[in-house]
């Protein structure tokens, strides 16, 4: 064999051992100010240091997600376009929009989880409740006359008050929002809604601020940061506990040797004190998989999980 030929070979084997050589693009598929965001940015500085180059972030909201999974997805699988991902633009979207154009299960590769984030119920401080039990009752009394705000039909936010709502028969109108939870929290901040469930990490600001009530959270157990809200065990409802991921993943066919890499980075920097207290701050914590190949088993779970709710609860895309 010939030396061209050896080089030829051996080319991509070096490329990628030297992976990355150029700015690397995270694709954050909302808008700033939500919970994806919040991570995001936590994650670059670190991830600068551990890869050596430049982390551009690029902020791709609309359609629940969709439009930066889609494009994400269709991405070279190069290694120089990485998705922050989450339980609703992963897993949730394909139970609940029948036409995408991409399966994430299929066109993305799990790389590796990075945070879990609880979800809680908020109000506008002027509705006068201040358990759910309270909103269940409320909005029995007042059918009709409570509208919900969510991050858009294929979110977690979404079916955690879908499924309240088909626990307790609840008659309330629900308000999706563009962007992420961000628009969202900000709207109920606002006042232009009245409630809605909002990972921990997005309301934070707003409950430190006093412009928003936290009632529950759907963890299993109490969040540091707002120590006296109880969990929804607590508070009677065990069927809405849930919490929200976040995950690394590449497009489909990106070579092993940078899906090596990028666990390895991130495992790094989530393990990073100073990452881990900041979004420990924001109401998220820093969690990793054991192996890419034991996130993907995750995700798919996961994806089977939300279907199956999705179904049950009928959300549809509004």
């Amino acid at each position: 064999m010939n030396r061209v030929l050896l080089a030829l070979l051996f080319a991509p084997i070096v490329a990628f051992a030297q992976y990355p050589t150029k700015p690397v693009r995270m694709i954050i598929p909302f808008a700033p100010g939500g919970a994806s965001d919040f991570v995001g940015r936590i994650m670059q500085p670190k991830m600068v240091e551990l890869l050596g180059q430049q982390l551009v972030v690029e902020n791709k909201p609309g359609a629940a997600g969709n439009i930066g999974a889609e494009a994400a997805a269709k991405s070279a699988p190069d290694g120089y376009t990485i998705f922050l991902g989450n339980v609703g633009s992963v897993a949730i979207n394909p139970g609940v929009y029948p036409k995408l154009s991409i399966t994430p299960t299929r066109d993305l590769i799990a790389v590796n989880q990075v945070v879990d984030v609880p979800s809680a119920l908020i109000v506008h401080p002027t509705l006068p409740v201040n358990s759910i039990r309270e909103v269940v009752d409320y909005a029995k009394a007042n059918p009709g006359k409570l509208n919900y705000a969510s991050p858009g039909s294929g979110s977690l936010d979404r079916l955690e008050m879908e499924l309240l709502r088909k626990l307790e028969k609840l008659d309330m109108v629900h308000v999706p929002y563009k962007g992420g939870a961000g628009p969202a929290t900000a709207g109920l901040m606002g006042g232009e809604t009245h409630l809605m469930f909002a990972t921990a990490a997005s309301a934070m600001p707003g409950i430190k601020a006093g412009r928003l009530k936290p009632l529950a959270v759907t963890s299993a157990k109490r969040i540091d940061q707002i120590p006296n809200v109880p969990t929804v065990h607590e508070a009677g409802f065990p069927d809405l506990a849930a919490s929200s991921w976040q995950g690394i993943f590449v497009p489909a066919g990106t070579p092993r040797e940078v899906v090596d890499k990028l666990f390895s980075v991130t495992q790094q920097v989530m393990k990073d004190p100073e990452v881990i207290s900041r979004l420990k701050n924001g109401g998220a914590e820093a969690i990793t998989s054991e192996s890419p190949a034991a996130f993907a088993k995750y995700v798919a779970a996961e994806t089977e999980r939300w279907a199956r709710i999705a179904r049950e609860a009928g959300a549809t895309p509004d």
